[in-house]
């Protein structure tokens, strides 16, 4: 029996292992051939996925990262559900901090990987005013 590619990783091993389509009708006859990467396809739709996995890998490899540890992030989205991702994929509980600017669609993906979210209040011209 045939094994999957990157099996043993679960859904990181899709991360990174995105289509390229040529983009032919683009560029004149004779031209470069010109590719596109369709980072949509990373599981959350996002290429931030490549650098979440790419900072966890990395942090792991530098001994600053441990089974049972928390990595805290400030996000205003995307980075913060790729490493949420990234995170639940691997074990580790993630902190989010966000301002109350935050998306709730981007709040409750993040709550749905298992992660703990703070919102710290955004400041507005107003009340730095007065």
């Amino acid at each position: 029996m045939e094994r999957a590619v990157g099996a043993g990783e679960g859904v990181l091993a899709g991360i990174g292992s995105t289509p390229l389509i040529e983009l032919g009708k683009v560029v004149p006859a004779g031209s470069a051939r010109v590719l596109a990467k369709l980072e949509f396809a990373n599981p959350t739709g996002s290429m931030k996925d490549r650098m979440a996995v790419a900072a966890i890998r990395a942090a792991e490899a530098r001994g600053d990262l441990s089974p049972g540890d928390t990595v805290v992030e400030y996000t205003a989205g995307t980075t913060g559900i790729s490493l949420a991702l990234v995170c639940a994929a691997k074990g580790y509980k993630l902190h989010v901090v966000f301002s109350d600017a935050f998306s709730n669609e981007k709040r409750r993906t993040m709550e749905a990987l298992g992660q703990r979210l703070r919102t710290c209040q955004a400041t507005t011209e107003k009340s730095r005013s007065g």
